[in-house]
């Protein structure tokens, strides 16, 4: 797929089958809650590459207290004399949930690596020990999916310009951001080297083509419930009940009541 030029979706037909897809994976929610199935999903990427995205996408109809998103923040000083794969351990899904982690335990073949934040004898310890940690996982019975979003150079500072003029993702721009520009190759062969290290029969790594952003979204979607074993578990029978007639109830006066002001009668 990389370096060809594919046809644009339409807003139509992608919003046609993105609703298809969440609807499988309202499906999917409660066969993992039903079967009390793990299910971990890792989103990794250069940065821009649309995990963010992709992952509000994939949540928006879902129950929060089944689907969660992991995003940890910096390692305290205390999770850094930890094993390093503690903090993850400790995120990792019980039965009936399913955790999608935005950046990973990964952190460390890519960033840490990249920019020095570790010694090189922990990266290569991490290499060594991720195929044994994820094979342990996937043995006891975690689901594990990992998606690596491709994107170009081109297309990446294509997206890092529009965030820094758009006051709504201006947040989303770092200085780690910005460097990763300067350290393109760097990356690259972090990624190329992390991929062999760690692209394992138990715990394959799947590449999703992310310079279309919704070609991205849908075929990740629909990549990740074909590849879980799920089936429609049919929903309870519920009926709403005829409301009881009145039995003299009178609400307080408003004046009693503090209310937000209608802004929007200003609009």
């Amino acid at each position: 797929m990389a370096g060809t030029e594919l046809r644009k979706i339409s807003g139509k037909v992608y919003e046609k089958e993105l609703r298809r897809l969440q609807i499988e994976l309202v499906n999917l929610q409660e066969w993992v809650l039903t079967e009390k199935k793990r299910v971990a999903v890792v989103f990794e990427g250069r940065d821009a590459a649309g995990k963010g995205g992709t992952i509000k996408r994939l949540t928006e109809h879902l129950n929060p207290r089944v689907t969660r998103i992991v995003a940890l923040p910096r390692p305290t000083e205390r999770e850094r004399t930890q094993w390093y794969f503690q903090r993850y351990v400790e995120q990792l899904p019980a039965g009936g949930e399913i955790v999608l982690f935005d950046r990973s335990w990964y952190n460390r073949a890519g960033v840490e690596h990249v920019m020095g934040f570790c010694t090189d004898d922990e990266y290569r310890r991490f290499l060594r020990h991720c195929p044994v940690f994820e094979r342990m996982l996937v043995e006891d019975g975690l689901l594990l999916r990992k998606y690596w979003f491709s994107v170009s150079d081109v297309e990446q500072q294509e997206r890092f310009r529009r965030r820094l003029q758009d006051p709504l993702k201006r947040w989303k721009l770092s200085t780690m951001d910005l460097e990763s520009i300067t350290r393109w190759e760097a990356y690259s062969r972090a990624k190329d080297e992390m991929m062999a290290a760690t692209d394992t029969p138990e715990s394959p790594w799947y590449v999703v083509e992310s310079d279309d952003k919704r070609r991205a979204r849908l075929n990740m979607i629909a990549h990740l419930l074909d590849s879980l074993p799920h089936h429609r578990v049919p929903p309870p029978s519920l009926r709403l009940p005829e409301r009881p007639p009145p039995t003299g109830y009178t609400r307080s006066p408003r004046d009693r009541q503090t209310y937000v002001p209608d802004h929007a009668a200003r609009l």
